[in-house]
């Protein structure tokens, strides 16, 4: 009786098959685009403008655990009380979650992004700078190796002065308040240097601030 073994590939030809199994996985599933940027940047209107013009991209609802709000649909959120929010949490339900406005929790579903990367779609999701430190580090999207696709486009405001223009103009606020709403939005502005793309928002160019979106998630 003759016994065979499988020789172990070269170092050169396992890289090339990796390199392979990786692109293949590129072009079959979809991925998870994240838009970050700093508050009063504008991130909310671009992301209601692209929902309404790419209805083939997929736009994931929240979790949350705030009160449902007067003739409030299900389209934005899946409002859970606190002892689903903590099943979802034990579950591993969640990419990533935070407490914010005062008390409620918010966090991102597994649910209503990962099946859809699976079948090819992307996915895009507006989180603060803490939600992409927890996403971009989760074994799921971590690294080159990462079993789905995640690319992130920062928006950046046209000056300085521009953002604190527009905070400043949501609601009369202290001179404390107005320095620490300033340093988080500085500390904020560090982070389009980890992102793949940036994007800045020109006052009254919404229109060339969607196409430069569309182009960078695109790859065109």
């Amino acid at each position: 009786m003759h016994s065979f073994s499988t020789p172990r590939p070269s170092t050169s030809s396992g890289l090339v098959a990796r390199r392979e199994r990786r692109y293949h996985v590129a072009m079959t599933l979809g991925k998870l685009v994240l838009l970050i940027g700093p508050s009063g940047v504008g991130k909310s209107v671009i992301l209601k403008e692209l929902r309404s013009r790419h209805p083939e991209w997929r736009f994931p609802r929240s979790a949350t655990t705030r009160l449902r709000r007067a003739g409030e649909g299900d389209d934005l959120y899946r409002f859970v009380d606190e002892v689903a929010f903590d099943q979802l949490i034990q579950d591993d339900g969640l990419l990533e979650w935070a407490v914010v406005h005062g008390g409620a929790r918010y966090g991102t579903l597994l649910e209503e992004i990962i099946p859809f990367i699976k079948e090819g779609n992307l996915v895009m999701r507006e989180v603060d700078v803490q939600g992409f430190d927890s996403i971009r580090t989760h074994q799921l999207f971590r690294g080159s190796d990462a079993p789905y696709t995640l690319e992130s486009v920062f928006i950046l405001p046209e000056s300085r002065e521009q953002l604190i223009a527009h905070i400043t103009k949501r609601a009369p606020m202290a001179e404390e308040e107005l320095r620490r709403r300033i340093a988080s939005m500085d500390r904020e502005l560090t982070y389009a240097s980890l992102c793949d793309h940036t994007v800045v928002n020109a006052e009254g160019k919404l229109e060339e601030t969607l196409a430069a979106v569309e182009r960078a998630v695109s790859g065109t």
